[in-house]
């Protein structure tokens, strides 16, 4: 067997004795111990070899214009009216320019698979979206980008809206996202978008209940919606952040009803904490629906990025280890195996919420990344960067670890 390179002492799972990965013509050849071959090689250390961090939610299209967009009250309102005053002058070249910028980040960050939310209105047409599409192949050599189009002003209450996401879903986007708290009627844009999904047969990926009141809420209706429709599976909520105040037996009611419905479920710490509980001048609630419930439950469970650099989120880097870290702040989770279902929620269950393979395996794409530790719950606890990743067995980044200078 000719291999192009072999990686030798990466260790595949928490506690596995390290293998050694032979690469040929872009693919996984053999995984053995202590491989006997001439080809070049590349010692990972008995680091921790995975296929990537994956970003369930991410805003490339208004990434970036905190120069542009300021977010005056801080709040959910203050973020919209911001970002609706800045997209005026949105164009597909400007929002290419912030993507790559962002997608950069997120690749020397060890993410190889990303689901992009991108807005489509009358105000910004279709510039945003095809300025994504043009990411999506131009960053084919590092990464998978999923489309999801979504109304963000609306949907019912902004005429013009639903023929350019038909024409985006035709145009090629891969699923689409709906944004019921901005519609003047929200179970009406529930129930369209759902006959949508089904029309152009896509995934539905939602914004949703983004407030800490816990007297409505638009869950029971995606639910009821999603089972109606047999898209068990195919149904994402993000934020949910009324899930964060509910007492122990609403929580579980809401965990058995996502459960039997089939729905996954975001969070997106940053910028659920930075906008919610602006109302309260003590015992400010945290906003951040806690995920590992649900994950203990076996709901599809993720925590992903969601803005970077604007009025929602005035900060990031793309780093998932440390967003991940932050939810185990947040939720208060220290055991090493709560940490490593935060590796896990950045990882393996946003590459099954995409519906992309993520097992390393023999025929399989040589698409890996080495972090510099043996354990998930080391990556968490210690928001271990990655040292390389690879694509196709070609290198798509380096980023080796500090080299220390003693006197």
């Amino acid at each position: 067997m000719t291999l192009d390179l072999v990686i030798r002492g990466a260790r595949l799972e928490d506690g596995a004795a390290p293998v050694d990965i032979g690469i040929a013509e872009g693919r996984i050849a053999v995984v053995t111990p202590n491989l006997a071959t001439d080809a070049p090689a590349l010692d990972a250390g008995g680091g921790l070899v995975f296929r990537g961090f994956a970003d369930s939610h991410l805003h490339l299209d208004k990434a970036c214009i905190l120069e542009r967009a300021v977010n005056l009250t801080g709040d959910l309102k203050g973020a919209l009216a911001a970002v609706t005053a800045a997209k005026k002058d949105f164009t597909a070249g400007d929002v290419h320019a912030r993507g790559a910028r962002v997608l950069e980040q997120a690749i020397g960050q060890g993410t190889t698979l990303i689901r992009t939310q991108v807005e489509i209105d009358p105000v910004i047409g279709l510039a945003g979206f095809d300025a994504v599409k043009r990411l999506k192949a131009d960053y084919a050599w590092a990464l998978d980008l999923q489309i999801c189009v979504f109304p963000q002003e609306g949907l019912l209450n902004y005429p013009g809206t639903e023929a350019l996401l038909r024409a985006a879903l035709a145009d090629g986007a891969d699923l689409l996202g709906g944004c019921p708290y901005t519609d003047t009627d929200p179970e009406g844009q529930i129930a369209l978008l759902f006959a949508m999904a089904r029309e152009f047969d896509v995934d539905l990926d939602f914004h949703l209940d983004f407030d800490l009141d816990t007297s409505w809420r638009h869950l029971d209706e995606v639910a009821r919606q999603t089972i109606a429709f047999g898209m068990q599976g195919r149904v994402a909520i993000g934020h949910v952040t009324k899930l964060s105040m509910l007492p122990p037996a609403e929580l579980a009611r809401s965990v058995a009803l996502l459960k039997e419905a089939g729905i996954a479920l975001t969070v997106l710490p940053a910028t659920d904490l930075f906008i919610t509980g602006r109302g309260h001048d003590h015992a400010v609630p945290r906003g951040v629906a806690p995920a590992h419930r649900f994950h203990e439950a076996g709901v599809c469970c993720t925590v992903a990025t969601n803005n970077v650099l604007n009025p929602f989120t005035p900060y990031g880097d793309c780093s998932l280890p440390r967003m991940a870290n932050l939810f185990a702040n947040v939720a208060q989770l220290g055991g090493a195996e709560e940490l490593a279902a935060c590796f896990d929620m950045v990882s393996r269950d946003p590459f099954r919420l995409l519906g992309v393979e993520d097992r390393i395996e023999v025929g399989g794409p040589a698409d890996l990344v080495l972090l510099p530790c043996a354990s998930r719950a080391a990556a968490m606890a210690e928001i271990r960067r990655p040292v390389w990743g690879m694509r196709g067995g070609r290198m798509t980044f380096e980023a080796p670890a500090p080299r220390i200078l003693r006197p």
